[in-house]
């Protein structure tokens, strides 16, 4: 896939449960939260470009990480829509001839190269992947008036994350004829009847949704030496 693969880096979110502050650019080891993310993506040498998705109001401030980058070829911006695949929509438009597509949420900074490559692997088997961490928690399916309908058998049920990986043709197709809301792009491909592959994902790969949470991936990372482009001096 060397020279054919792209990423889209999803950032154009709203940070409800943040108290005020984007989450994409809080501080992170001394860092923006984006540069981190980034920073691990555009560490694998297999993937030739990418596009950072921003909201309109995180859009300068997206500039800015990928100046301090020093970082002109290979990655640009765009601006992402009202939904979830419309922003990975305009991500698509932007990505030169690709013929893979690496989606990763850019509230997940502790990805490593590991699950990337894992996920890469996984998506030749049906052409998407997507990441997933066996559920270790008994689920309990509840109704309206807070009553358990049923316990749910956990031996089948996946957590999933990002990255996601996919044949770029497909997931075109598929965006294009979908109309429904999604949450992630692999249920876009499930909707259409189309195979996704589950691959390992990991626990350390958490999503930043709350400030508690950034303490968290301020630990992990902490623990781990990452190889990673660092800022330009």
């Amino acid at each position: 896939m060397a020279g054919r693969i792209g990423v889209i880096l999803v950032a154009a979110g709203v940070s409800r449960r943040m108290e005020g502050v984007d989450k994409i650019f809080a501080p992170l080891r001394g860092r923006p939260l984006l540069d981190c993310t980034f920073g691990v993506l555009a560490s694998v040498p297999e993937i030739a470009e990418g596009v950072i998705v921003l909201s309109e109001q995180g859009f300068g401030q997206g500039q800015e990480v990928l100046t301090a980058r020093g970082w002109s070829v290979g990655w640009n911006l765009c601006l992402g829509g009202a939904r979830r695949q419309d922003s990975v929509k305009a991500g698509l438009e932007r990505l030169g001839k690709v013929e893979w597509v690496i989606i990763h949420d850019a509230a997940r900074p502790c990805v490593d190269q590991a699950i990337i490559y894992r996920g890469l692997e996984a998506a030749t088997k049906t052409g998407a992947a997507v990441a997933a961490i066996p559920v270790t928690d008994t689920i309990k399916s509840v109704g309206e008036e807070g009553q358990v309908v049923q316990t749910l058998n956990r031996s089948t049920l996946w957590s999933v994350q990002t990255p996601q990986v996919f044949r770029r043709s497909l997931l075109e197709a598929s965006i294009a004829k979908s109309g429904a809301d999604a949450t992630d792009e692999a249920t876009i491909l499930e909707r259409m009847g189309h195979t996704v592959q589950i691959f390992q994902g990991d626990v350390g790969n958490i999503k930043v949704t709350t400030p508690q949470d950034l303490a968290i991936a301020e630990a992990i990372l902490a623990s781990r030496v990452l190889p990673e482009v660092l800022p330009s001096a």
